[in-house]
Order: C-alpha cells, then structure tokens, then sequence
C-alpha cells in the first residue's frame, strides 16, 4: 500500500499576464493540471484589458468547476502606458505586495506558484519570502528563451552597438540569431518598458525553481539542447518543455462558422493576426485585395484597433463598400473573435496567414496546418525563423516588421497561391502534427516532463 503522503494531491497557484497570448497558454495549463489530479487556483487579476480576455475567463470556470478562482484586485497607477497591455502589466507588478497574504490563505497549502515570464522579477521576490517554490511559465518559444536569458548581459555591453542587420548575435561563443530578428525594442539605446522589463525578468528568472515551456522537443531541439547544456546562461534551474498545450474544451467559438462545413478539404486560407495586432487601414485594404485575387477561399479576422473595447467601427466602414462586395464572393470577414483552435481544426482549413504569435504556432503545429508567416512585431521574426527552418511554412522576409511597408495586394495574391499550392509543405506540416501529438501522448517528452514536476510538487 501507498502511503499517505503518496496519496497526498499537488496544490498549485496560477497567475497569468495581460493579454490573450498569456492568458490562452495559462488557462491551458490549468485544465491540463486538473485533468491529471492536481488542485489548481486559478488567479485573476481585475479588472482585464479585452473583453475577449473576460470572455476566455468566464467559459473557462462554467467549464472547469473543480478550478478555484481567486480575484486579484489591482490598485490603480497614475503612470499610464501608451500600451494597454503594458499598463496592465505594470498594474499587476505594483500591486504584488498584496499576493503574499492572498497565497498564504489559499487552503490546502500550496505545493507551487507559477507565474508569467514578465512578472518573474516581481514576484519571485514575494514566494521566495513565504518559501513557496516558484515556476515561470515561458509564453514564447525555446529560441526567444536563448535571447531573454543572454539579454541582460547584451545590453550592459557594446555587443548590440554598431552590427548591421546582416550581423549575428553572439554571447559565450554561442550563435543566437540575426539582429534583424531581434524585437526593435530591445535595439534601442534609450530605455523602454518592454527592454527594461525583459531586462529585470532575464535576470530574476534565474533565481525561479523551475521554467515551463509551451514547446517541445522535436519542434525547437537546438535551442533546448543549449539552454539544457549550459552553453546559453549557466546554472539555470530545470527547464522543461510540456507542449503544446492542448486546447481545452471551454474554447467555444462565439461566432459559428457554419460556412467552412460547405468548402472543400483543405481549400480554405485562415487569416489573422493575434488578438492585439491592428494592421493600418490601408494594409487592411491591400490585404484584401490580395485575398481576392489569390483565388483562395478565406476566412479573414479583421482587427482595427488594438483593444477590443475600441473596436467599435463596422466592417464595412474598416474595409470600404466595394471591398467587402468583392470579398463575399469567395470568403467570410469577421470582426468578432474567434475561437481559432475550431478554427485551424476545421478540415476545410489548409493554410493559416500568421503573425506567429507563439500560441498559433503552437496549435498550426497541433492541427498540422502549414503558416504563410506575416510576422507584426514583439518575438515573432524569432518564431517566423522558427516555422520556416522546422518546415510548418514560408516567410515572406521583405515584408518588415508591421508599417515598415505597404505590401501590396498582388504580392500577397502570389504568396498565398505559392503558400496553398505546395504540398509538400502540406505533408511536413502533418509530419509536425503527428510529432506534437506523440510529445503529449503517454510516455512523450512533454508528458514525461510535466509528470516528474507533478511527482515533485506532491512530495513538497
């Protein structure tokens, strides 16, 4: 017989960031830990950015009763972010001080704290005063890891100083990556919050019990063989990929696309850009015409302002009358959100037009859907990089970052017809499928990764 502190049930806390790109990995993750046993708080910091982030919360809880949920009040700042989303943040970390008490009530004590990548510098210092063992949960890739930790270092010395966009990155003799790929942020001499912030958590993520990944193996086996070997930052603590995060079943599309039931397998471009990238109104325009004249069928998310609250405009005052006649012919525009695992899940779906926001990297990978990667900004040339080498798809690199260009609509139409009609990017996608699968599946590198962190936090 067992005894009873093998029978003991692992607690542990969750505290997610602003923004559906840290959220929708976070709520993942709890409903993964429930399904295996594991009680789960489920932390909410109020009020939210979107309603988009409100709505993933709610259907979440109707969905997952055996989570707790537990408020975390945030106190207001007179700073304000031109960034909702970077205010946000900054509303979390200054109201920190007040987790100590909330975490110390929660019943059964708890085993484990896991927090988001950019509130590590904050809150690690708050667990390791209570002894509660702290893990991060890493929202981007393994690749954008090797940059996050070597940054701090970078940016105290000259190495950033003086390369041309040809010029490699380097640290302890370790190649990391173009300097075109780097978020512009972090190239500027001036200080910013997003370089300040990658900054402070570069460095206080070291002193974390443990970093999760939503990766795995196969998909990054490089970057995770050297951050694993030391070659990136030495005396790292554990660093574990459980990915893909398989979506939950409280993901339910507010808006039913009952038209892709009626197009062929495999024939429908799926087009968006993440829940916080709002293209200029002229991108928009080109981007449509480029969808008609690819002769792709479609589906188009359109976002025009970068909060959902705001994005109050009709369709057709975004895209013009004579446009969204056109578009009708051979597609389906939509302004509501969508939810895209249904989505890129769907059969009638057979190419995905990305930003490469790592989540949607992460569930093309999932449902095997080959990317045409469009990448806007923050980590996600490192990502497009990323899709690109692994065989998921193509990037178009003279594209830019988001503005730097007007990509007009006959370049998309001859990129899209390149992207749909390449089967043998159809066959490595569904090769990468079956690979995500089996890194969850029993006895997989993702699932034997979250086991022994399971098996640990019980014994604590």
């Amino acid at each position: 017989m067992s005894s009873s502190r093998d029978q003991k049930l692992a607690h542990v806390a969750l505290l997610p960031s602003a923004g559906m790109g840290h959220l929708t990995p976070f709520l993942r993750l709890a409903a993964l830990l429930a399904a295996r046993n594991v009680q789960v708080t489920f932390i909410t910091p109020h009020p939210t950015v979107s309603l988009t982030e409100s709505q993933a919360l709610s259907g979440f809880f109707a969905s997952f009763p055996q989570v707790k949920q537990k408020q975390f009040h945030l106190l207001p700042l007179e700073e304000n972010s031109v960034d909702p989303f970077f205010y946000q943040m900054q509303l979390i970390k200054s109201s920190c001080h007040l987790l100590s008490p909330l975490l110390s009530a929660l019943t059964p004590s708890l085993s484990g704290f896991i927090t988001d990548m950019t509130l590590a510098s904050t809150v690690i210092p708050i667990t390791q005063a209570i002894s509660l063992p702290n893990y991060v949960l890493f929202t981007s890739s393994a690749k954008m890891m090797t940059l996050f930790l070597s940054y701090p270092t970078l940016a105290g010395s000259k190495a950033l100083d003086d390369l041309d966009e040809t010029d490699v990155i380097k640290i302890r003799n370790v190649e990391l990556m173009p300097k075109s790929l780097v978020p512009p942020p972090l190239l500027q001499k001036s200080n910013n919050f997003f370089k300040n912030s990658f900054i402070e958590n570069g460095r206080k993520v070291t002193e974390s019990c443990g970093i999760l990944l939503n990766t795995f193996v196969s998909f990054e086996l490089e970057s995770l063989r050297k951050i694993n070997d030391g070659q990136v930052l030495e005396r790292l603590p554990s660093v574990v990929a459980i990915g893909p995060l398989p979506p939950c079943n409280s993901e339910k599309s507010q808006l039913q696309l009952t038209w892709l039931d009626d197009q062929p397998a495999g024939s429908v471009l799926y087009v968006s850009f993440g829940s916080r990238t709002a293209l200029a109104r002229d991108q928009i325009r080109e981007l449509g015409e480029g969808l008609i004249k690819s002769g792709s069928r479609f589906v188009w998310v359109v976002k025009d302002k970068k909060v959902d609250k705001e994005d109050s405009e009709e369709l057709e005052e975004v895209i013009g009358h004579e446009l969204m006649e056109r578009v009708k012919e051979k597609g389906l525009i939509v302004k509501d959100w969508l939810n895209q695992d249904g989505i890129l899940s769907h059969p009638a779906v057979g190419g995905f037009l990305s930003h490469c926001g790592w989540n949607s990297v992460m569930e093309a990978a999932w449902h095997g859907v080959r990317i045409l990667a469009w990448p806007q900004n923050g980590d996600q040339k490192i990502n497009a990089d990323i899709v690109e080498r692994i065989g998921l798809g193509t990037w178009v690199k003279s594209w830019g970052w988001s503005g730097e260009m007007l990509v007009k609509g006959a370049e998309i139409a001859e990129r899209i017809r390149e992207s749909m009609g390449n089967e043998s990017l159809r066959i490595q996608a569904l090769g990468i499928k079956e690979d995500a699968r089996k890194a969850v599946g029993f006895g997989g590198s993702s699932d034997k990764g979250l086991t022994e962190l399971i098996s640990m936090w019980k014994h604590f």
